[in-house]
């Protein structure tokens, strides 16, 4: 009946880029899968450096046994996706060095995986690597907080979470 009395709090998380590179828009990823937000909702880095760090503070909830992509569950129940390059599981795990195992902890700025950009480049597809939140029936909005060029641990997403 006084519904309208209680104090609600909104929820906001922050994700960060877990690479040097270029942001882009998941739309433009040379892949129908991702592009069309198939797997979700999110934004694509073209990455540099050779380090994979984490977006979020969370826990490793998957890493693919080809080692080219890896999911994070945040605090807040929130699922992040970092896939390294498009057509990179064909490279069976050749150029990801995992650096975390499932069911690790891990903090906003752990590395969690070394990547040699140039065998991927020179055997993949693409580098462009998309960053996706996998379950967005627990997010209210997604804010794309910068495109261009951006730095490891800046904060490229802010999701308002839902409060289901």
């Amino acid at each position: 009946m006084f519904n309208f009395l209680k104090h609600t709090t909104t929820k906001k998380l922050w994700i960060k880029a877990p690479f040097d590179g270029q942001i882009i828009q998941l739309e433009q990823v040379p892949d129908k899968v991702f592009a069309q937000k198939m797997v979700g909702d999110g934004i694509a880095i073209n990455p540099r450096g050779e380090w994979v760090t984490s977006p979020v503070e969370g826990k490793i909830v998957q890493i693919f046994p080809t080692c080219h992509a890896l999911g994070i569950k945040t605090n807040e129940g929130i699922e992040v996706l970092i896939h390294l390059g498009i057509e990179t599981v064909k490279l069976k795990g050749k150029g990801f060095m995992p650096l975390v195992e499932k069911g690790q902890a891990v903090c906003v700025g752990d590395r969690l995986m070394r990547v040699d950009w140039d065998y991927i480049r020179e055997n993949a597809e693409s580098t462009i690597s998309p960053i996706i939140i996998t379950n967005g029936s627990k997010v209210r909005k997604m804010q794309v907080l910068q495109y261009g060029a951006i730095t490891a641990g800046q904060d490229i997403l802010m999701i308002t979470l839902s409060n289901d």
